[in-house]
């Protein structure tokens, strides 16, 4: 298995991996963090979907995909923090003013799990940042220790999976996802 990463330009591959079984339905999309509660709210059905899509065509990707020989089987979200909510959110603190990136969501498919496809999704959503002048890529994953954590809250990572990455311990947050605190990982470029 050869996993490779790039960004995600290719509507129909991020759909596999993001969009929902009925195109009507009204699932995250991974928007809930990109765009503004008010558009997040009136963006119904297929409409979330075009959105995505136009970013997909955007001049920056709304983030990395990672590819088992021409399979998309995983996808991470990293975009200036700036241009999410993240910029704005009371729950999770900046430490500094450096123009941050954030990196808030990665899914690997069912069935492509436990492979490291995780491992290489940070890398491959660091590398595009770095790509892209990003100084630094922050992270807010969950802190769980050792215990067990649901796959479907588990989309904003695991704090060890961070630290293997490099990623450093920047400060706690009042977020709470699934009963686990998550706190704020960052990794310097500069």
């Amino acid at each position: 298995m050869a996993i490779e990463v790039r960004p995600a330009s290719v509507f129909e591959d991020v759909r596999t991996l993001v969009g929902p079984k009925s195109p009507g339905a009204n699932v995250c999309w991974c928007l809930s963090y990109r765009i503004p509660s008010k558009l997040n709210k009136e963006l119904r059905g297929p409409a979330r979907g075009e959105y995505v899509a136009e970013l997909c065509r955007g001049r920056l990707p709304p983030g990395v995909l990672a590819y088992d020989d021409d399979e998309p089987v995983g996808w991470a979200a990293v975009a200036p923090r700036s241009a999410t909510s993240f910029a704005r959110n009371r729950k999770i603190p900046h430490v500094d003013d450096l123009p941050v990136w954030s990196l808030w969501c990665i899914r690997v498919r069912p069935g492509h799990r436990k492979q490291g496809i995780s491992h290489a999704l940070i890398a491959g959503a660091v590398e595009f940042a770095r790509s892209h002048g990003a100084p630094a890529v922050e992270a807010y994953p969950l802190d769980s220790g050792d215990a067990k954590v649901d796959m479907t809250m588990a989309y904003p990572g695991i704090r060890k999976n961070f630290e293997r990455a490099g990623f450093t311990y920047a400060a706690d947050t009042t977020s709470v996802l699934a009963g686990h605190p998550r706190v704020l990982m960052r990794l310097d470029l500069r």
